[in-house]
């Protein structure tokens, strides 16, 4: 049982890219319930899409008048421009272990007591970012991570997508797989510490150097 909407790790080298965020969703018309806005508290506007097994929750067992903690997949093609997939809700204190089951198992959550808060020690806007740092810029705060996806039910390949981030991250970590702790400032997602895990998986089919230390760093805001 997990009280959690982020799942723990299982793999060393394990890619995702998730977050909370909370804040109003507002569809873009009613013929278009699944794409939208995500506002959050202080008015800023986030371009959405609802993943299709969470409209139904929303539909049925939320009111969209009101502010919810929201599970979400970032995409950022530019910077300054995020973009969020909708794939969960967290809230404990509305939604029983029938309703939350109805999510996708990836954001599941079980409640086994009555007094969970729907508040989580991260705080709102953390994101958990992990993949193979393939740019960075430390004198401009600029770095690039790569997210390659498990290749789809059907046998087609996923196509692999880049974040883009705020922070101070040093040219020698080019082609590790860093794991981030990130918090979103506006349409913005900011470094606030990482690790290098070791080499990528493109470096290490290439070279065959599977060893590099772990180490942790702080990201300058």
């Amino acid at each position: 049982m997990r009280n959690h909407p982020i799942p723990p790790v299982t793999e060393p080298l394990q890619y995702r890219a998730i977050g909370i965020v909370r804040g109003f969703y507002k569809p873009e018309d009613k013929d278009q319930f699944n794409r939208g806005k995500l506002i959050d508290l202080q008015g800023e506007e986030i371009d959405s899409v609802v993943l299709g097994r969470v409209i139904t929750l929303m539909r049925r067992h939320i009111s969209i008048e009101k502010p919810h903690l929201w599970v979400v997949y970032p995409r950022c093609r530019e910077a300054g421009h995020l973009h969020l997939q909708i794939s969960g809700i967290w809230e404990p204190s509305t939604l029983d272990k029938t309703d939350i089951k109805s999510q996708n198992n990836e954001n599941q959550s079980i409640l086994n007591r009555r007094d969970v808060f729907d508040e989580l020690p991260e705080g709102d806007d953390y994101f958990s970012i992990r993949g193979d740092l393939i740019f960075t810029r430390p004198e401009n705060n600029e770095a690039i991570v790569k997210i390659r996806q498990k290749n789809k039910n059907n046998g087609r390949k996923s196509v692999p997508f880049k974040i883009i981030l705020e922070g101070n991250i040093p040219i020698d970590g080019l082609r590790n797989f860093v794991s981030l702790n990130i918090r979103r400032n506006g349409q913005s997602l900011v470094v606030e510490d990482y690790q290098l895990l070791g080499p990528s998986i493109s470096k290490i089919r290439k070279s065959g150097v599977r060893k590099n230390p772990v180490q942790k760093k702080k990201g300058k805001l």
